[in-house]
Parts: C-alpha cells; structure tokens; sequence
C-alpha cells in the first residue's frame, strides 16, 4: 500500500451498511460516473445490500476506522473471460493521498487471483480526472466506445491495464 494511513481488505458480510454508505455517497458525489442513479441506489433493500457485501468482489478503503473509498471487482458478459473494475470512488478528502492506486491494486491483485493477465474498465469520458488517474495507473485506452445503458447520452471508454 502506498499509504499508510489507510487499510484496504475485501468486504465481508457484516460490512452491508459500510458498503451501501460509500456508494450513496459516490453518486452524490459523482452522479455521472456511474451507471446506477442515486434515486434507484437509496431505494435498495437491507437484503440487496448484503447480498453485495457477502457476493461480488467488493474492497473498501479505511483510514482511522472510517470508509474512504470502494472499489468491485466483477466479470462482464460481453467480454467472455475478462475481469472488470466497477464502482471506483474515493472521498475528496482523500484523493491524491494514495488511497485510489491501493484501491486499484488491490481489484488487481483480484484480478490476477482469477487467472487473468489484464483487467478492463469502462470510464465516463468527460470525466478527466478519473481517465488522467487510471492512465497513470497504467491503464490505455483500447479503442472502444459504448454508451451508458441508463443514460444512452453517456459515452463510456474501455480502458485496459496489463497485470503481468
């Protein structure tokens, strides 16, 4: 980890409430980076959210026993045998404190656990300052364009980052 402040680990069960935190409070930070709308989010079920928590591989960051950032790790059904980074976010606060590249590692480490030598996002292209970090974390851009399924306005761009 490159800070030592902060504590990066997997999401376990009892961590639901952490979790459905961290995300409602990234979409009303960033609406327009995700593909989930905080109106639809806030409305989950206790139930949805611990299935989250005891399911995908979710990771939060904490620094002094507060959550700090989020990130998944998850497969995606039209790209057969990939692993895919979701629901990146980090607290203002914490940004540029090294908490996002352990983040990013760790989805990596994950990553890599699942046999992969690459692992994919997708990034909303107007927002700069992610697609600047993610090229920094070694991330390229692969060439290919889709648009959001909950808002077809929304150009995403696939980026890609080798693990070897």
């Amino acid at each position: 980890m490159t800070d030592a402040l902060a504590t990066v680990r997997r999401v376990r069960p009892g961590d639901w409430s952490a979790l459905r935190g961290i995300r409602l409070e990234a979409l009303a930070d960033t609406p327009e980076a995700y593909g989930s709308t905080l109106a639809d989010v806030s409305t989950w079920p206790d139930e949805r959210w611990r299935l989250m928590a005891g399911g995908r591989a979710n990771f939060l960051a904490e620094v002094d026993g507060r959550v700090v950032g989020m990130v998944a790790g998850g497969t995606n059904n039209e790209w057969p045998g990939t692993r895919w980074m979701y629901a990146m976010y980090v607290t203002p606060e914490t940004r540029g404190t090294g908490v996002a590249d352990d983040l990013v590692e760790m989805v990596s480490q994950w990553a890599r656990d699942e046999g992969v030598g690459q692992l994919y996002l997708s990034v909303t292209a107007t927002v700069a300052r992610a697609r600047a970090f993610y090229e920094r974390m070694g991330f390229r851009l692969t060439g290919t364009t889709t648009s959001m399924s909950r808002d077809p306005g929304v150009t995403l761009v696939t980026m890609v980052r080798d693990l070897d």
